[in-house]
């Protein structure tokens, strides 16, 4: 499988860093979305200390199992 080193937008060269975080944080407002429409928010102290570490996790996911460079 060929794996691609950057991401050509045009002619922007897009790091895979800055794909798989972008996509991350899409991923934690998704998330974080979710927890607040379910009402389980409410059990964190810092909701958005949760959001930065859910955005943490799924870029580092997505970096390795979905983008790995």
């Amino acid at each position: 499988m060929l794996v691609p080193s950057e991401f050509a937008l045009g002619e922007v060269y897009l790091p895979p860093l800055l794909v798989s975080g972008l996509l991350g944080l899409l991923a934690a407002m998704l998330a974080a979305n979710l927890l607040n429409r379910l009402r389980l928010s409410r059990f964190f102290f810092y909701p958005p200390l949760v959001l930065l570490a859910l955005a943490v996790l799924f870029t580092v996911g997505i970096g390795t199992w979905i983008i790995p460079s």
